[in-house]
């Protein structure tokens, strides 16, 4: 069974997480320099790295062949552990959309007290969705983020910081808040175009950009919607598979609305709908889709490009 693109090009440094260097050159630092917070709160758009760059945080922190820049060598078995997200009595993740009562807490809590397997190791608490933890699991928590235990380090990772803000304030003043960046759509089409070229296939600049903009701002999404498409049938990666793989629209019918438009054919708008509704589109995406090939005609009347539209 092959692996989902996804986790088989997960990054297994700082070096390779996308865009997010404002994060990753900060915990890089941390680490070279002896700095290293109890305390991190991710916060994003999903799909952007914030469990990557806590499952680095982690290998980095217990590597075995460390590099003196703080970076992990993602090579020996702690980092193939961690990387894989298999069991480790060091590192630990949790997801708080299921573990999220005071009683979860609590078990984290005593869990966190006892020391590393080694003395150069650190324990690492991966909590995902962390805005899902009631009131009562912060405050189980708010003492020992106060006074962690020794090498224990507790990464939080959300999509909903203003969740936190209002269940658990306190706790804010305790951790280190780092904000990741939605991914844009270049950078997802340049980190495709590196993923099908090690899978060995082909891909045409439409495609990738079509892959890119539903991907809408996820690296993850991107990647999984890409092995979507390939799962369809072998070969080169085309627009035209793109569109049939994803359900999405042709671009034809974005020009044909604009139009009737252009020509204030107001009369002939109603059977287009009716044909787009015929076919199950979804009219939300349908509208992002027609703003963007407006920004791309304005972009081409100024004498710019129409960057990722055919």
């Amino acid at each position: 069974m092959s692996l989902a693109l996804a986790r088989k090009y997960r990054p297994r440094n700082f070096a390779e997480v996308a865009v997010q260097s404002h994060v990753s050159s900060t915990l890089r630092g941390a680490i070279a320099r002896g700095r290293v917070a109890h305390g991190y709160l991710l916060c994003g758009p999903r799909g952007t790295g914030k469990t990557t760059l806590a499952r680095v945080l982690a290998m980095a922190l217990n590597c075995e062949n460390k590099q003196e820049n703080g970076e992990p060598c993602g090579k020996c078995i702690s980092c193939q552990r961690i990387w894989a997200g298999s069991s480790s009595l060091d590192v630990v993740e949790i997801d708080a959309a299921s573990n999220r009562g005071v009683d979860d807490a609590r078990d984290l809590r005593e869990r966190a007290m006892y020391a590393p397997t080694g003395d150069d190791r650190y324990k690492v608490y991966i909590v995902d969705e962390a805005h899902m933890l009631t009131r009562e699991a912060w405050n189980a928590l708010l003492k020992i983020l106060e006074e962690p235990p020794p090498r224990v380090v507790f990464v939080f990772a959300t999509t909903e910081p203003q969740k936190i803000a209002q269940t658990a304030a306190p706790v804010l003043s305790r951790l280190q808040r780092f904000d990741l960046k939605r991914i844009g759509a270049a950078d997802i089409t340049i980190r495709l175009k590196q993923v099908l070229a090690e899978e060995g296939i082909e891909a045409a600049p439409d495609a990738l950009a079509m892959l890119a903009r539903a991907a809408d701002g996820s690296m993850r999404d991107a990647l999984s919607l890409t092995d979507q498409v390939l799962s369809v049938g072998a070969g080169s990666v085309t627009a035209t598979r793109v569109r049939d793989a994803l359900g999405l629209v042709a671009e034809d019918e974005f020009l044909a609305v604009l139009r009737l438009i252009a020509d204030r054919r107001a009369h002939d708008v109603f059977p287009v709908v009716a044909k787009l509704a015929d076919a199950g589109v979804d009219f939300g995406v349908f509208l992002t889709g027609l703003a963007d090939m407006i920004r791309a005609q304005l972009a081409i009347a100024l004498g710019g490009k129409a960057e990722g539209v055919s």
